[in-house]
C-alpha cells in the first residue's frame, strides 16, 4: 500500500457546523495549517455535479498541505480526483469489493459501531476504521448512546488495524482517548465549529 495511514487526527467535513467567518474550505485550510494531516469529504446532501468540483478543490488544497484526501462512499469521484482513500459506511459496499475496484493503492476507511463491526472490516480487507460514538455527540445521535472508553478498548483489541475514536472527543479528552490503545482520532465539530479552527487542531496536536 504507497498510501499508508501516516495521520492520527482525521478531520470529517460538515459544512453545516463550521464557524462563522469561515467557508467550508477556509476553515479545512485553518485546520491543515494546524497540522491536520487526513480530510474526509463527507457532504453526502450534495449531488455529484457539486461533490465534483468541491472534492477538486479540496484535492488541491490538500496537496498543498501534504494531506491526505479521503471521498465519504462515492468511489467514483475519490477516483475522478485522485483522492487517497474512500470511507465506507455501514450501507456501503464491503471493502473487499471496492479493493477489485480501486486497485491496492487506495485507502480504504470503514466506519464501525461494534466489536462485530470492527472484525467484518478487518476480515474485509479494509485498512482502518472509525469506531463510535464514544462520547456523546449531537452528530451522531442516530448511531445510539455512546460506545464509552471500555468498548473502544475493546475494539482496538479486536483488530490490528488502526482505530480512530470518533465521537464527542475533545482536547481534555484526547488523553483518555488515547490510552485505549487508538491509532487517533476523528473530528468534526471539535476544529470546524471552532472559532479558530487552526488553534483548534494544533489543541489536538499538542
Amino acid at each position: 500500500m504507497s498510501n499508508p495511514v501516516d495521520f492520527d487526527i482525521y478531520l470529517i467535513t460538515d459544512r453545516t457546523r463550521v464557524a462563522p467567518g469561515y467557508t467550508l474550505l477556509t476553515a479545512l485550510e485553518a485546520a491543515m495549517s494546524g497540522g491536520v494531516k487526513a480530510v474526509q469529504l463527507r457532504e453526502r446532501d450534495l449531488p455529484a455535479a457539486e461533490l465534483l468540483p468541491l472534492a477538486r478543490k479540496l484535492r488541491d488544497l490538500t496537496r498543498r498541505y501534504d494531506a491526505r484526501l479521503l471521498i465519504n462512499d462515492r468511489i467514483d469521484l475519490a477516483l475522478a480526483v485522485q483522492a487517497d482513500g474512500v470511507h465506507l459506511g455501514g450501507h456501503s459496499m464491503p471493502a473487499d469489493v471496492v479493493r477489485r475496484l480501486t486497485g491496492p493503492d487506495i485507502l480504504i476507511g470503514v466506519s464501525t459501531h461494534s466489536v462485530s463491526d470492527v472484525q467484518r472490516a478487518t476480515e474485509s480487507g479494509a485498512d482502518f476504521v472509525t469506531f463510535g460514538p464514544v462520547y456523546a455527540t449531537p452528530s451522531k445521535t442516530a448511531f445510539g448512546p455512546p460506545q464509552g472508553l471500555q468498548a473502544l478498548a475493546e475494539a482496538c483489541l479486536a483488530t490490528s488495524l488502526p482505530v480512530f475514536a470518533l465521537g464527542g472527543i475533545t482536547p481534555q479528552r484526547r488523553s483518555e482517548t488515547l490510552q485505549t490503545g487508538v491509532a487517533g482520532v476523528a473530528l468534526i465539530s471539535a476544529i470546524l465549529a471552532d472559532p479558530d479552527p487552526r488553534q483548534a487542531a494544533k489543541a489536538f496536536n499538542a
